[in-house]
């Protein structure tokens, strides 16, 4: 109590001081809880792609890929280590009106024809998996629930077509949370309605894919099978796990240390408001100090005594501001889910970090003040006016 009262002496300068602490540590939640969540949809990317090759046409991905003939699938499968050919159908659940600063929703159609070799585990939290013959029927990632109003055994709309709902997935905090999956049929007739007039009339429906996955062999190396394909096959290029987290996981690993460091950053600076509160307090205690060291306190007391309180503006900040975080990133996620663009993930590890960090910036804010209050000279301390 005798710290806190002391802490609290100067109750408008703590209070300020402390919410300077609260506006750092709020910032470096909001800003790494962005940073978290996309760190973890490129780990889930890189433990998806461990073990294929992902094909396209012109270098394209996901939904930006460009429309291709499915019977490239008999190319991609007469190369050595490759062990079955996926095609599949990548496209945008609905257009962008807006800049999307993480994964936008996803559907992906499949044909199926990978599904045993599949090493990427992913669970359901009701309903089953799309098998052979399933027509006008998807399944929902977790993320994408609300927004759709998804139960299983209700048709709801996607890209104006109705669909039944089969399987709800298991929360995964990586990419399938913000995909639906539907046959190849079902999403070929969905994607060649999105083609200019002058292509839709060229192609047929039944001939589109805009990727191929190719499930590689236990013995070979799936880059090395990738650059083979692209080698070997005109006109196509593949990607494996490697190039994934050369071109993705570094691009989203420089973004995410830029946006933590500017939380960090914010925090710094209401650290710099300790070292004043803390230069302001000693100044206005120095008589104290001197009485203190007049009857027998040492240098190691004083110091700890000034450690101590500017520890205790850290630790309070901290976890005001770890409390207001975590209700901003709750609130904003709550109302990303209704469009499927939940931004924010506050993990354990970035939460003790963030009050950590605080409290070690506010003792080491106090250091200097601390060590200066315990080089006083106690005749002169006693006449400080």
């Amino acid at each position: 109590m005798r710290l806190l009262r002391n802490v609290f002496r100067r109750k408008v300068r703590s209070i300020l001081t402390i919410l300077g602490i609260v506006i750092g540590v709020f910032a470096l939640i909001a800003m790494g809880s962005m940073a978290e969540k996309l760190t973890l949809l490129v780990d889930g990317g890189i433990e998806y792609y461990k073990d294929k090759a992902i094909v396209s046409e012109g270098g394209g991905m996901a939904f930006m890929a460009s429309p291709m003939s499915k019977d490239r699938i008999k190319e991609v499968e007469s190369i050595d280590g490759v062990k079955v050919a996926q095609a599949e159908i990548n496209m945008l659940l609905e257009d962008l009106e807006a800049v999307n600063f993480g994964q936008p929703p996803m559907i992906v159609g499949t044909d199926l024809r990978g599904q045993e070799y599949e090493s990427f585990e992913i669970t359901f939290a009701k309903g089953r998996d799309l098998k052979e013959g399933d027509h006008k029927k998807v399944i929902v990632g977790s993320d994408l629930v609300n927004k759709l109003d998804a139960k299983v055994g209700k048709r709801i709309k996607i890209r104006g077509e109705k669909f039944e709902v089969i399987g709800i997935l298991e929360k995964t905090l990586t990419g399938p949370d913000l995909t639906v999956v539907m046959s190849l049929a079902d999403a070929q007739e969905l994607y060649h309605k999105t083609l200019p007039d002058v292509l839709r009339k060229e192609l047929k429906a039944e001939d589109l894919v805009t990727g191929i996955t190719a499930f590689v062999d236990e013995d070979h190396d799936p880059d090395k099978v990738a650059k083979t394909i692209g080698k070997e096959i005109e006109g196509l290029s593949a990607m494996g796990p490697k190039a994934f987290q050369d071109q993705i996981g570094s691009a989203v690993g420089v973004f995410s240390a830029i946006i933590t460091l500017i939380g960090l950053v914010a925090l710094m600076v209401g650290g710099l408001s300790v070292v004043n509160t803390m230069s302001m307090s000693i100044a206005e205690r120095t008589k104290e100090i001197g009485i203190r060291k007049a009857i027998g306190a040492s240098s190691f007391k004083i110091i700890r005594q000034f450690l101590m309180e500017s520890g205790v503006i850290g630790i309070i900040g901290g976890l005001i501001g770890l409390g207001l975080g975590i209700a901003f990133t709750s609130v904003a996620n709550a109302a990303g889910n209704e469009s499927g663009t939940a931004l924010f993930l506050v993990t354990p590890r970035l939460a003790i970090s963030a009050v950590l960090f605080a409290l070690i910036l506010g003792i080491i804010g106090g250091f200097f003040p601390a060590w200066r209050a315990s080089r006083l000279n106690p005749v002169e301390a006693l006449r400080y006016e």
